[in-house]
């Protein structure tokens, strides 16, 4: 890989990528997460699937090694904190006064997602649907259409890249829009959070058809690299990669495709 880029302009703001999966504002010396999904191994476990049980302490060591090297003023969790709404109950005391730890040390915003859409009662911290900071706003889930300067979670994106005759996946920013870097959407930061192809029809409504207008900022070991589209590869099987393989033959025109719900 090159060197990695230390920022993705967002209408005018300088963002650093974090190959951790977070976004430092510096100018407002803030720190933004998405999707930490706390508790989701012990969810599964209640109903009987059984996951080795540290993704919450994994997803909060993330967090602490974030705040210490960038020390920010402020910190913005984008929703989906909470796996559930029981997730902060079930939490073990040392992951508590772990995630207390953190919430002393900055200012704390929790962006309330479809997982925890109710304010927390044992993290108390300010809370929002949305929040507006200079040109740049803030959400879980990221709106259909042209939204400038948009910054949302939810989708989980990751992709799959394809050069030299191999393919790697991994977890990536989701930057574009109608317009160049007009919007971006966050990676999950939870240990036991799966990944949306940047590919799929669930990102038509943001990046056009087949994600014409996408660039994957892909989290690697050292850095975060900006891959184009033309690098892009679908899942093998998915909806995505067959529309792929007809629009390459150009033997028809990619048929529409109803867009599927959004993931869990």
């Amino acid at each position: 890989m090159p060197d990695a880029p230390t920022t993705i302009t967002l209408c005018g703001e300088r963002l650093t990528p974090d190959p951790l999966g977070a976004l430092f504002w510096r100018a407002r010396e803030t720190l933004i997460v998405s999707d930490l999904h706390f508790e989701k191994g012990s969810s599964f476990a209640g109903r009987g699937v059984m996951l080795p049980p540290y993704d919450t302490r994994t997803t909060l060591m993330r967090l602490a090694a974030l705040v210490k090297k960038y020390e920010p003023a402020c910190v913005i969790s984008l929703g989906d904190a909470f796996h559930d709404r029981e997730a902060e109950n079930r939490m073990e005391s040392q992951d508590a006064d772990a995630l207390q730890s953190l919430l002393r040390q900055a200012e704390w915003l929790w962006i309330l997602g479809n997982h925890d859409p109710a304010p927390s009662e044992r993290f108390i911290a300010a809370t929002a649907y949305e929040k507006q900071i200079g040109p740049l706003i803030f959400r879980h889930e990221p709106q259909a259409g042209s939204a400038p300067g948009e910054i949302a979670g939810h989708l989980h994106p990751c992709a799959r890249v394809a050069a030299e005759g191999r393919t790697l996946r991994r977890r990536c920013f989701a930057v574009g829009g109608a317009e160049d870097d007009e919007r971006l959407v966050m990676p999950a930061m939870g240990a036991y959070t799966g990944g949306l192809n940047v590919l799929d029809e669930a990102y038509a409504p943001l990046f056009g058809k087949i994600s014409a207008g996408v660039t994957a900022w892909v989290m690697g070991a050292e850095g975060v690299y900006p891959i184009g589209r033309e690098m892009l590869a679908p899942d093998p099987g998915s909806v995505a990669n067959r529309l792929e393989s007809v629009r390459n033959s150009k033997e028809v025109e990619p048929p529409s495709t109803a867009s599927r719900p959004l993931p869990p």
